[in-house]
């Protein structure tokens, strides 16, 4: 079964074993698909109202559009909670292959070399996600239903959750990258990223305090 298929129980009790996987980089995805909902739903509560409707019809079409974005964004996010458990299982597969004749460790090194970098690029790519749809949520707070706002925050805490979850989950992976001026890439990348999602954070969650005070 799949991890985005189980109940949330039955994910919360997979995580609680004494299995490697699901670990750190299925939960970064799952906190960040969890955040985009949380933000969707401020939307969802938005449409329809009188406050929403008598708002300009451009305002009207960028809200929409970035809630249509935001859907595209969970859609990526839901599948990566599995592929990060995928991509993981590969890895410890490739540790276990035999290397006792030459052709042996030349496979091995070869399914290894693709598992390291498929264990980068997915919780990179939830990263990213994640700062993306970070990147979206001012212009719903400062337009959408006010009553939903605390959710939004919530939201925004997840997605930063998963941002950074993600980044430690790279992070850990690139000493075991052969490519070190990739590997410096990858980790200037994923700073610039944080720091970035930080401040994301933190402007709209003072935003969001200070409404409701």
């Amino acid at each position: 079964m799949k991890l985005i298929d189980m109940t949330v129980n039955g994910f919360a009790n997979e995580i609680d074993s004494s299995s490697p996987a699901p670990g750190g980089g299925s939960v970064a995805a799952l906190a960040s698909d969890i955040g985009v909902g949380l933000s969707r739903m401020m939307a969802h509560l938005s449409f329809g109202k009188k406050k929403y409707e008598a708002l300009d019809e451009s305002v009207k079409e960028e809200f929409q559009a970035r809630f249509d974005k935001l859907g595209k964004i969970r859609e990526e996010l839901s599948k990566l909670i599995d592929e990060d458990t995928k991509s993981f299982n590969e890895f410890m597969k490739a540790i276990k292959m035999p290397k006792d004749t030459f052709k042996q460790k030349i496979e091995r090194q070869q399914l290894l070399s693709e598992a390291i970098m498929s264990s980068i690029k997915v919780p990179y790519k939830t990263a990213y996600l994640s700062l993306e749809a970070m990147k979206e949520l001012e212009f719903l707070v400062d337009n959408g239903n006010q009553n939903a706002i605390t959710d939004i925050g919530v939201g925004t805490l997840m997605l930063c959750t998963g941002l950074e979850g993600a980044i430690l989950n790279v992070k850990v992976n690139l000493a075991n990258l052969e490519d070190k001026e990739l590997a410096k890439k990858y980790s200037y990348n994923c700073a610039e990223m944080l720091s970035e999602g930080k401040e994301i954070r933190d402007k709209l969650l003072n935003k969001i305090h200070s409404s409701i005070e």
